[in-house]
């Protein structure tokens, strides 16, 4: 079988969520780090945008969104299943791929551009990854210019100044709950990882490279530093398991975070996509959250929606959403 190619970057969550995938798959792939050398190569498979992962299958199109890229290797390779028997637990899978990809991602991104500690850092990761390993001896002037260029995109993805104090303490709130949880489970739904865990590992993995949410979650969330180490080539450790067997940790993932921050969040962006309106504000429990309206994201959450409504019969889920605080945002509008 001809091998999978995938363009990716060690500097990007999306990256090592497919990267970490295909190799649960057990599917030969070639991992091909974004470079300079490769730079004309990576651009003649390029679609619309110049962003990694870049997926070329040996039977699909070109991909270049991660949770696509997830459903199709799924699709093409169903063992082993990266999908949770019970019905509900799957669909709570899709719920928190979203918040990692979404919302999580938000958090990874301020704690690393938004301090200068973690963005020098991080900065000197991406020179050493566009000269493959061996970066210009004179390397002050362009490690600057990348810190100075990403700090520039922090308001573009809603990781501006106003919104670092809401960021910083919804990952770590998250983090904790998630840490309780995995003292009791391998992954989020039992013994084997689903969407959800390459999604949420991934934007912890990039935490744990940078000084600042690295050193915090070696000492607070030791359970979640060992579970990302595991998630870079997971094996099934055993079943998924049933909701009534994960609700008492599983629970307050959402109930204590993913539906007090994420879904009104991405209610609300959506809300404003739908009335074509550039940017939005939405009022979460530390306080207002204003940024530019995600259309991306928008289109993600309206998806996850449709998936929500076409499971209302499921009555395990519906009562779980509900205790949680997470039906009323979910609702297609």
């Amino acid at each position: 079988m001809t091998n999978y190619r995938l363009f990716g970057a060690d500097t990007s969550p999306y990256s090592l969520k497919v990267k970490a995938f295909l190799r649960y798959k057990e599917l030969p792939f070639d991992w091909i780090a974004r470079s300079r050398s490769n730079e004309a190569e990576f651009r003649a498979n390029a679609q619309a945008v110049a962003t990694v992962p870049l997926l070329v299958s040996p039977t699909r199109p070109v991909n270049q969104d991660s949770t696509a890229m997830l459903a199709a290797i799924e699709a093409d390779h169903p063992e082993p299943s990266s999908v949770p028997d019970d019905p509900a637990c799957a669909m709570l899978a899709l719920i928190l791929e979203d918040f990692a990809d979404e919302w999580l991602n938000k958090c990874m991104f301020q704690q690393r551009w938004g301090q200068a500690p973690d963005r020098e850092v991080a900065a000197l990761r991406v020179l050493n990854q566009l000269y493959d390993g061996k970066p210009p001896r004179a390397r002050k002037a362009p490690q600057k210019q990348i810190a100075e260029r990403m700090a520039a995109r922090l308001p573009l993805v809603g990781a501006e100044t106003d919104n670092s104090e809401t960021l910083d303490t919804s990952w770590r709130r998250f983090a904790l709950r998630l840490n309780t949880h995995l003292k009791e489970h391998l992954c989020l739904f039992g013994g084997r990882p689903s969407v959800a865990d390459f999604a949420i590992a991934a934007q912890f993995q990039q935490m744990l490279l940078d000084p600042t949410p690295g050193d915090w979650l070696r000492d607070r969330a030791p359970f979640v530093t060992a579970w990302c180490t595991h998630m870079e080539a997971p094996q099934a450790g055993g079943p998924f398991e049933e909701l009534s067997a994960l609700e008492q940790t599983l629970a307050p993932l959402f109930e204590g975070e993913v539906s007090v921050t994420y879904l009104p969040w991405a209610s609300a962006n959506a809300a404003s996509a739908a009335r074509k309106r550039t940017r939005f504000s939405v009022t979460l429990p530390d306080g207002a959250f204003e940024q530019d309206t995600q259309r991306y994201a928008a289109r993600a959450f309206r998806s996850l929606r449709a998936a929500i409504s076409a499971t209302s019969e499921d009555e395990a889920l519906t009562e779980f959403l509900e205790r949680t605080g997470a039906r009323r945002h979910l609702a297609k509008a």
